[in-house]
């Protein structure tokens, strides 16, 4: 009996490797599993090898495996890629189609199961999948009606005999390992708790938020890795009378998330790095006219097109300085799809209460990689409006005609109206004005509506912005990151600690304004600091010794080859480093 293993399906995108990985994981986080999923695509439609990876485990895991426990592969070319991956006594299931063939290392065991022609005989090859998670029950020694609940979700829509048609092709991906391969090789898992839990991508959390939040509309364009934001609000929105609408551009989508807001619906757009270029020149409009404005950014690999279905978090720079002029503006990074789900609630009422645009930084693992969540409380959802009050009774203006909307006042926040409220009239304007909206370039005015909006974040509120976890008051080693980082730096941490070496952990959840108060002592105490993250130029800890100092001690423990961190690379990079 094991408490963990990894499964990989791989073959050419577009013949159903996708569906074989949800239908193989769904039903194991129906058991009571926790699983972690990292899918590995092209960027194309079809064709290209594609893999999924998923980690089940009894316990709580954030970050895929270093190794490989079985490999289901629909062509050679998935056994080239990945059988490196294989531990010592692994298996492989292929089709045997392709006349699979492993290396005669003694490694791992080959099953060549007739993925295909079992299925035609069923009566469509397109449930070769299906055959193939019936291949990977058997080793497991799972019964084929663990699956059960899932197909008939994913097919029951077409009719009951579609549904047994899909359970007998699994059935006889069970009967053929056991019945043809002799001394079949199980790897039994140890059972799992059985409690409910969801099995989601961090898009999916961002976008639960957002209805959550009370957000009704969404100006979007679709992209790479942030569609799903967008398709999973076209199903929900109207639901709730709300709505998408899929915009010729990221620059429309951005000014057109402005105008909403200015109208008082709460909105949201979302892109990745190529669009968040686009949308710069109306952030900063957001910025200027103080009209609350939520963008997601996606990160992938860049520049320019780049790698757009790899995982890169090289936008952390331009997301805090990319605008022209200076703006209040808040970056904020979770770390987790549950608190994807949570920070996206927050991130509509910091907008609202300072009136600034926030950007909520994601990046592909964290928005794509599927993950075991607990159930989400809406009961911590609380819905904040600053000082907007659509009820509220405005006096009349001294000149009787405008509204102070950018009134001076010590917080840096002014009173806010929408368009409607009796004696809420004033002007809007992208160029410097002075409190009723109209433009003004007097040099006094100029420094005070400046200072106004640049003390909005001396006192930002913003719960744990830092996820800590300090075990020692004298670590031998600090390490730092941000973003989907967090489970495998924790990993990386059980095995330095098993070296003997002290290690803590700072995973970085506001980016700006930097949460220097919280982040100084965790250096200070440190020998050495490293900081890990996905890009060439050590972003995150530029900023670091911007605002914390200490530049000696600080390290990075950089990758940007598109692939994602594995436990043993941060154990032994980290070792090397110290």
């Amino acid at each position: 009996m094991i408490n963990q293993l990894s499964w990989k399906v791989g073959g050419q995108q577009g013949e159903g490797i996708e569906s074989t990985g949800e239908i193989f994981s769904i039903a194991l986080n129906r058991l009571g599993y926790y699983l972690y999923g990292y899918r590995h695509f092209s960027s194309r439609i079809k064709g290209g090898h594609t893999n999924n990876k998923i980690r089940v485990s009894t316990t709580q895991v954030r970050s895929i495996s270093d190794d490989l426990d079985i490999l289901v592969a629909f062509d050679q070319e998935t056994i080239d890629v990945n059988y490196h991956e294989l531990r010592q006594g692994g298996v492989v299931i292929a089709d045997a189609k392709f006349k699979p063939s492993i290396p005669e290392d003694g490694k791992a065991t080959l099953y060549a199961v007739p993925f295909t022609e079992i299925a035609t005989e069923l009566g469509t090859s397109l449930m070769k999948n299906m055959v193939a998670v019936g291949a990977s029950s058997a080793i497991l020694d799972l019964d084929a009606e663990s699956f059960r609940e899932v197909v008939q979700e994913i097919f029951g829509r077409k009719g009951e005999s579609i549904v047994e048609k899909n359970m007998d092709a699994i059935r006889a991906g069970v009967a053929f390992v056991k019945e043809q391969a002799e001394n079949v090789q199980t790897m039994q898992l140890e059972k799992a708790d059985g409690k409910k839990r969801l099995f989601m991508i961090g898009n999916d959390a961002i976008a639960m938020g957002a209805v959550a939040a009370g957000s009704r509309f969404m100006p979007a364009y679709p992209i790479t890795p942030a569609s799903e934001i967008m398709e999973y609000l076209i199903k929900k929105l109207p639901k709730f009378g709300g709505t998408v609408i899929q915009t010729e551009d990221e620059i429309a989508a951005c000014t057109m998330a402005i105008g909403a807001n200015y109208a008082g619906v709460r909105t949201l757009t979302a892109s990745a790095g190529p669009g968040l270029s686009l949308m710069m020149e109306a952030i900063g409009l957001s910025g200027m006219t103080e009209t609350p404005l939520v963008v997601v950014d996606t990160q992938r690999g860049g520049p320019s097109t780049g790698l757009p279905t790899k995982i890169e978090q090289s936008d952390l720079m331009a997301m805090i300085y990319g605008t022209h002029g200076e703006i209040p503006k808040v970056v904020m990074a979770p770390s987790t799809v549950q608190e994807a789900f949570y920070d996206t609630v927050e991130a509509f009422n910091i907008a609202e209460e300072y009136q600034v645009p926030v950007i909520l930084l994601t990046d592909l693992q964290l928005s794509l990689g599927k993950q075991s969540v607990e159930p989400l409380s809406f009961d911590k959802v609380e819905i904040r409006r600053g000082k907007l009050d659509i009820n509220a009774k405005i006096p009349d203006s001294d000149d009787k005609s405008y509204f102070k909307r950018y009134e001076v006042t010590e917080d840096g926040v002014s009173p806010r109206v929408i368009p409607g409220m009796k004696n809420g009239i004033h002007h809007v304007t992208g160029v410097e004005h002075e409190e009723t909206g109209k433009p003004s370039e007097v040099a006094a005015n100029r420094q005070a509506q400046m200072d106004k909006r640049l003390r909005k974040l001396n006192n930002l509120k913003f719960n744990n912005p830092v996820h800590v976890n300090a075990k020692h008051e004298e670590p031998d080693v600090l390490l730092v990151g941000f973003n989907s980082t967090r489970g495998t730096i924790e990993e990386a941490m059980e095995r330095l600690e098993s070296d003997g070496i002290k290690a803590n952990h700072a995973q970085i959840r506001l980016i700006h304004p930097f949460p220097t108060e919280e982040v100084l002592p965790l250096v200070k105490a440190a020998k050495k600091v490293i900081v890990v993250e996905y890009n060439a130029t050590g972003q995150l800890a530029s900023i670091l010794k911007m605002n914390v100092g200490h530049a000696g001690k600080i390290r990075s423990l950089l990758k940007y080859d598109g692939d994602p961190f594995l436990p043993k690379e941060i154990h032994t990079k980290c070792k090397e480093l110290l």
